[in-house]
């Protein structure tokens, strides 16, 4: 017997702008709903499209708009798909690319290109570790369910690590760890360029190498160490390393690892890491800095650390060079159930709306009236998630919450158009949303999204409805 009921068929499309290069993954998926519980879901995702991945367009040091416009057109039309046919896209900025002054006005513009895009984001630490996980080693996580798995996405500008057990991501961390922070003429060590963080750790190894001059052996192998030790106090857990003034410049969100678990397992993602794995599979990497930069060499450096590559062989994870697009295509939309409340179909969809508290479906008055109070601070809408602890509120619970926040949001009036989302867990969101508007007599703007999985973020973004469904996205993962 099949767990889920077929649905129609959506097309997710995934757009990852990296430090080195950029790829698109577009893929298809059934909305469906589980036999027994009716909970939605997105299942059998089939990969129909992706592409080679490209050196990410740069000019004059910012990104190329013209340049990024045409890769998306050229994807679009090898794929033989149109913007408007997306159920869910996203793009995701990342690493050095993030750091250009026209990163988050790109990602808007590339947003506006494909339509339905839920995320559009540039340097989000929390969400591209968060991402790599999911489109790395979810799998391989929930496989070793009692296996804890720390997961270093390296790629030109960032590592990005997410800490996971059971296929959830409990801690991330990002960190200016990466191949492109010093750039080489390729074949060669002279160097071309550099990142304010590559000229940081110059100066920090006192080498007082500019443009166009060759690094020699010593200092070659001073760079690696520095950066070998860096992923080793990621792995250990080692603070104190990042409280040098390099170690904070470095970091741009601090992993915290949970303390007294055991020995965490290691997979990587990433360039460096499909670079990596290829090595311990016996392949022969490109030559000397084949891609201008230290990938091949931090690589192989991370080969020879015993306790960098103790799982490497045992645990080998998923789309390894392209976990982030892979996380962000499909694994990061959510779906809403078939219950939702949403009397004004037209208010969606709606961006970048901030999660201002986080409580229990059995909270005080008094925590419903502060939690609207700070929500009413945010002036184009906030969200509440209201969480069950894995136990389902009863009617008369609901019915008490509803009567509630009822209360608060006749208190509080906010303005007729002004959106108040709530997120919940079981599928109890009409019923909820007609308690707190009773039934429909208030004016407010309210809607109640269900059957959406808890996820520690800052902030959501709700797509335009498909056959009574909504994809939500979340970003400014902590």
């Amino acid at each position: 017997m099949q767990a889920f009921t077929g649905g129609a068929q959506v097309l997710l499309l995934g757009l990852d702008f990296g430090s080195t290069t950029s790829s698109v993954l577009i893929a298809q998926a059934s909305l469906s709903s589980h036999c027994i519980t009716g909970r939605m879901a997105l299942n059998e995702p089939r990969v129909l499209f992706r592409g080679d991945p490209v050196f990410t367009p740069f000019k004059d040091e910012v990104i190329d708009e013209a340049a990024i416009r045409g890769l998306i057109e050229t994807w679009l039309e090898q794929a033989d798909v149109r913007p408007q046919q997306l159920f869910s896209g996203g793009v995701i900025i990342t690493g050095l690319a993030a750091r250009r002054h026209n990163a988050q006005a790109l990602a808007q513009l590339v947003g506006q290109l494909i339509g339905n895009a839920l995320i559009t984001r540039a340097d989000d630490g929390g969400l591209e570790s968060w991402l790599a996980f999911m489109g790395s080693c979810s799998a391989l996580s929930r496989f070793h369910a009692q296996q804890p798995m720390l997961n270093l996405d390296i790629g030109g500008g960032t590592t990005n690590a997410a800490w996971g057990l059971e296929g959830n991501v409990l801690a991330s961390g990002c960190h200016f760890i990466g191949a492109r922070h010093l750039q080489f003429e390729p074949g060669s060590y002279r160097l071309s360029g550099m990142s304010e963080f590559g000229r940081a750790l110059l100066d920090h190894l006192a080498i007082g190498k500019t443009s166009g001059q060759l690094l020699d052996s010593s200092q070659l192998q001073a760079v690696l160490d520095w950066y070998i030790d860096a992923l080793l106090a990621l792995v250990s857990g080692d603070r104190a390393f990042f409280a040098s003034p390099l170690g904070r410049l470095t970091e741009q969100l601090p992993l915290n690892l949970p303390a007294h678990e055991p020995d965490v397992a290691l997979t990587f993602s990433g360039g460096v890491g499909e670079l990596l794995y290829r090595h311990l599979q016996g392949e022969t990497l490109p030559g000397t800095t084949h891609y201008g930069d230290l990938g091949i060499d931090l690589a192989l450096a991370i080969a020879r650390q015993p306790r960098l590559v103790r799982d490497a062989r045992r645990l080998v994870p998923e789309n390894r060079g392209r976990a982030t697009v892979y996380g962000l295509t499909l694994h990061n939309t959510e779906i809403s159930g078939s219950t939702l409340f949403l009397p004004r179909p037209e208010a969606l969809p709606l961006k970048d709306l901030p999660i201002v508290a986080r409580l229990s479906v059995r909270a005080s008055r008094q925590q419903l009236e502060a939690a609207l109070e700070l929500a009413l601070s945010s002036r184009d809408g906030a969200c509440l998630q209201l969480l069950d602890g894995g136990q389902a509120p009863g009617l008369e619970e609901i019915r008490h919450l509803g009567a509630l926040l009822c209360r608060a949001l006749g208190t509080a009036r906010p303005a007729p158009q002004w959106p108040l989302v709530l997120l919940l867990e079981s599928n109890v969101g009409k019923v909820l949303g007609n308690y707190a508007t009773d039934w429909g007599r208030s004016s407010c703007n309210l809607i109640v999204i269900d059957e959406v999985r808890e996820r520690s973020a800052h902030f959501i973004n709700l797509g335009t409805p498909h056959q009574h469904i909504v994809p939500v996205a979340f970003y400014g993962v902590h």
